[in-house]
């Protein structure tokens, strides 16, 4: 498709393309940048990762709450799942299959990046929301076909987060078991709306499995 998230660039980082065994697709949030969530991909770097981060337009994916009704973030959410898409498939083109690539995301790069995996389901490297979860007024779970092939997943945030409900990310947790994921969530008392070294911490144990 043509969208507004079409004609933006992709940032890399970490361990080039071409040499790279595994890739980090790293989606933004509202209001941020492909470079800081690049930055963020470094700090999760090993040897053999390369990092990938689309950017959106105007730096935001959509433009309303990922809480309200679907058709109201539309163009930006199909633009947006194009671009994680898109990265994908720079990787793959780059002879990096699919199930090295781990898809991750944080605020509304998180709900982005769960939306992708949910709607495209495949064994990938992982799957990560960092304050995240799955895009519209209600989530139901069998609105949603096919295998994640036991893809390890992560969700991590905030009981207290001011833009992410925790009871939505049960409800993604829930879609992802249902679809096969590997699945783990940690909820953090107090923490606000960020990312924890714990969260780092985790995923980055996933990217070293993708590695060995």
């Amino acid at each position: 498709m043509t969208g507004p998230h079409q004609d933006q660039p992709l940032v890399t980082a970490g361990t080039d393309l071409d040499e790279a065994a595994a890739a980090l697709v790293a989606v933004h949030g509202r209001g941020a940048t492909a470079q800081s969530i690049a930055q963020t991909g470094l700090q999760l770097h090993q040897p053999g990762l390369a990092v990938l981060a689309p950017q959106a337009a105007r730096n935001r994916w959509y433009p309303r709450s990922f809480l309200e009704p679907v058709e109201t973030n539309e163009p930006g959410r199909s633009s947006g799942l194009q671009a994680v898409g898109d990265a994908i498939e720079t990787a793959a083109e780059a002879g990096i299959p699919v199930e090295n690539v781990l898809v991750l995301g944080f605020s509304q790069g998180g709900c982005l990046a769960s939306e992708y995996v949910a709607r495209n389901p495949r064994r990938y490297g992982g799957a990560v929301a960092f304050s995240g979860g799955l895009i519209g007024e209600t989530v139901t779970e069998s609105a949603f076909e096919g295998d994640l092939d036991g893809t390890p997943c992560f969700l991590g945030c905030s009981d207290v987060d001011p833009h992410i409900p925790e009871e939505r990310v049960h409800e993604t947790a829930a879609v992802f078991e249902q679809l096969g994921g590997d699945v783990e969530t940690r909820i953090y008392e107090g923490m606000g709306h960020g990312v924890n070294q714990d969260e780092l911490d985790y995923v980055s144990g996933m990217v070293e499995s993708l590695l060995d």
